[in-house]
């Protein structure tokens, strides 16, 4: 295999099982104080381990039974010194104390991890911004089960991953407590705070609204087909595989929409029920299957998240009236025709890594596998994937491997042309 497509981050010797994040965050000044409690399993005999961290400060580095620990922290790499030689398979607690002025991590993508609004909080750390906030294995392949502990000021909303198990309120401000038990990449661990109010929306999946009061009505008819859509991602994909899903809408306009586990976060601009923005809020939906639940284990996979969460928007558009999945494909394909043919699918390379022939072209492939194949063949690969994936980390091999064994016959040149060559292939 090539090299990875991130180098410096994610680490060997160990594996975090549990996150429990304790945020003491300050809207105004974008204060944070905050502890982070690892516990993890090493994998290697070690005397020394390392954490992608980024510009906050260290205070204090505690083993589980309080010795304080050495450590090192510069070029958002947090290396801790053990006081013994600690062999494979033992279980260690670090608990490490920090505190700063978060901002995003620079990328060739831009900012990614915790942002200020223009009054709150979001954040959004797909592809490697999660250090920009706690320090962690920063790797899609290495999920952890998480505790977010959040206090702020109680004029403020918090939304983090998982179940709201409790809301203390002492004083002028409050502490929100979330638990996620469902693995989790660290990318897609997430915190949103703003001046909102909640709305449960209805549906058989509990979905709920987090928005401005002056964005609830706009929101809530945007999202009036979100139930019907996720009625019919769990027909075709499986079952919805989280406990909940909660769309927040910032004040603020947003570039993009984007998702983590068990939520989506739109800018006000995204709230509208043109087919432009109903896409956007079927696509990020689909990522709960495609993406949050199936996770990549190396960035080179990534038209397994948006090939598939792009093909949902066509299968929404089909079964809402609108135009055909077939229609988006010729449409689609046209189009991509008279594009660059450079691009290898399978592995784009990172500065190809949100190039939007990606998301076209892997919905063109499962396009093209659904004709190939036929309907109900198509669709039993989705859901046999999804179901044997669950919660799980996935690679294209996987997926192929799947359809081969779903659809009983050697697909090997359709996936070769498809994924690994760069010249767009004919649609079936």
């Amino acid at each position: 295999m090539s090299a990875p497509y991130f180098p410096r981050r994610g680490n060997q010797g160990y594996v975090v099982s549990h996150y429990d994040l304790t945020l003491d965050y300050r809207v105004g000044p974008n204060r944070l104080a905050a502890v982070a409690v690892l516990t993890l399993r090493t994998t290697e005999a070690l005397t020394s381990l390392v954490l992608d961290f980024a510009d906050l400060r260290v205070d204090r580095v505690i083993l589980q039974d309080g010795r304080r620990l050495r450590y090192e922290h510069q070029k958002e790499k947090l290396r801790i010194r053990l006081p013994s030689r600690v062999e494979a398979g033992e279980q260690l607690v670090l608990e490490i104390v920090y505190r700063g002025t978060p901002r995003p991590t620079a990328s060739r993508y831009g900012g990614l991890g915790w942002e200020q609004l223009a009054d709150g909080v979001l954040v959004a750390s797909q592809p490697t911004g999660a250090p920009s906030w706690f320090p962690c294995d920063d790797r899609p392949d290495r999920k952890a089960a998480y505790r977010f502990t959040i206090t702020t000021a109680s004029q403020y909303q918090v939304v983090a991953n998982g179940r709201l198990t409790s809301v203390a309120h002492s004083g002028s401000t409050s502490t929100w407590t979330f638990v996620q038990d469902a693995p989790m990449a660290t990318y897609l661990a997430s915190v949103q705070i703003g001046p909102y109010q909640r709305h449960e929306l209805p549906g058989g999946v509990p979905q709920r609204l987090v928005a401005p009061a002056r964005r609830l009505a706009a929101a809530r008819e945007a999202l009036a087909r979100q139930d019907a859509m996720m009625t019919l991602f769990g027909e075709l994909f499986g079952p919805y595989p989280f406990d909940g899903y909660t769309v927040v809408v910032t004040d603020d306009r947003l570039d993009i929409p984007v998702e983590a586990q068990g939520m989506a976060m739109f800018g006000a601009n995204h709230m509208d029920a043109d087919w432009s923005n109903q896409r956007l809020i079927a696509h990020e939906l689909a990522h709960q299957w495609f993406g949050n639940s199936l996770t990549l284990g190396d960035w080179r996979d990534i038209w397994l998240h948006e090939g598939f969460a792009c093909y949902a928007e066509w299968l929404w558009s089909e079964a809402s009236g609108s135009r055909s999945a077939d229609e988006h494909a010729h449409t689609w394909h046209h189009r991509l025709q008279r594009q660059a043919q450079d691009l290898v699918l399978a592995d784009p390379g990172p500065p190809h890594l949100f190039d939007d022939r990606i998301y076209k072209r892997g919905a063109l492939t499962l396009h093209a596998l659904r004709r190939l194949v036929g309907d109900e063949a198509f669709f039993r690969v989705l859901r046999t994937w999804t179901a044997e994936s669950r919660h799980g980390t996935v690679s294209t091999d996987g997926f192929t491997r799947v359809v081969a064994a779903v659809a009983g016959q050697d697909m090997g040149s359709f996936f070769q042309g498809w994924l690994w060559e760069e010249g767009l292939p004919g649609l079936p």
